[in-house]
């Protein structure tokens, strides 16, 4: 695209699996808009592209995998129903999944989880089992799970047909605005960022492909430095979608593809929430507010450039508005 030829990278998840993969989704997911604005192009000096992943089913780019990773199953597979373990949105996403297949899915959500979140696991037919917030916890109960039903396991994302059902989100992203020199997403377990990059650096190998975290959860960040998956942080983050760690499919993807891993506190995600909602009547969550900030916030160079920015998530709970918070 743009004069760009395709970029030949020895991965485990390449642009032919992630059109695929958009092959497979396109009739249950939402093609989701691409806004721009005027007065935050002047803000940041650059050209802004929103892809509203807030505005995908389940409210979240979370349903593309979990879509991609259900009706890829084997019709033997998927009469055992589904696992997963997940802090909300990719519990909904398979919930949903599961249920447009005829199929149960299991859901272990961590016991801190938003309340508003685990409803709507519930509301989309996902039978939630609690567990403890840490990973050990969590890979415990759905090994459990799994022993009782005999259910596929999901993984959120160290699972390749997860990845590149993400990687859709960019590849429309691109179909639309082909000369972006910058593509943003949010970094947690690296489904997202590891889909992303494919699909971004396969089409144009001049994109610099820049994953968001926040200061509170920079395991990605001292990963990808350290050369080696680093443990989660201790901290806690508003965040609250972006507290997973690397597995080494996603480590090795990044690692490979990733140009970047940009910082940002918890007030800078506050104060991004709010410009947000002001500048594009946008309701969009912490964990997906961060791409956005960054930029906002001057954590790379973007003046110039034409950016595009994937927000990934409005699962906010309204009774809760944090904004005061960032006063």
């Amino acid at each position: 695209m743009s004069g760009s030829a395709p970029q030949t990278m020895n991965l485990p998840v390449d642009l032919n699996a992630i059109r695929a993969a958009h092959q497979c989704i396109r009739p249950q997911i939402h093609r989701t808009p691409v806004f721009t604005s005027e007065s935050l192009d002047k803000l940041t000096g650059a050209k802004l592209y929103f892809k509203c992943e807030n505005l995908q089913k389940t409210g979240s780019f979370k349903f593309r995998g979990a879509t991609n990773a259900v009706f890829s199953l084997t019709d033997e597979e998927a009469a055992r129903g589904v696992v997963t373990q997940s802090s909300g949105n990719h519990g909904a996403a398979i919930s949903l999944a599961a249920r447009r297949r005829g199929i149960p899915a299991w859901i272990v959500m961590p016991r801190t989880a938003p309340r508003a979140k685990r409803l709507a696991v519930e509301a989309y037919g996902g039978r939630v089992t609690e567990c403890e917030h840490d990973i050990a916890s969590r890979d415990a109960a759905c090994k459990s799970l799994q022993e009782k039903t005999g259910a596929i396991l999901i993984h959120p994302y160290n699972n390749e047909r997860v990845i590149a059902g993400q990687g859709t989100a960019a590849l429309e992203l691109l179909e639309e605005i082909p000369d972006l020199d910058i593509i943003i997403t949010p970094v947690s377990g690296g489904g997202l960022l590891s889909g992303t990059a494919i699909a971004s650096k396969s089409l144009r190998s001049s994109i610099r492909v820049v994953g968001a975290e926040p200061k509170n959860a920079d395991d990605a960040f001292r990963s990808l430095a350290a050369g080696r998956i680093e443990p989660a942080a201790k901290t806690i983050t508003i965040a609250d979608g972006l507290r997973a760690t690397l597995c080494p499919l996603t480590f090795s993807i990044l690692r490979t593809c990733v140009d970047e891993i940009a910082l940002i506190a918890e007030e800078e995600i506050l104060s991004t929430m709010k410009l947000l909602w002001e500048r594009l009547k946008l309701i969009v969550e912490p964990s997906g507010a961060v791409s956005a900030g960054i930029v906002f916030e001057k954590k790379i160079q973007a003046e110039g450039k034409r950016i595009g920015i994937v927000l990934s998530g409005g699962n906010l709970d309204l009774d809760h508005i944090p904004f005061s918070r960032s006063s």
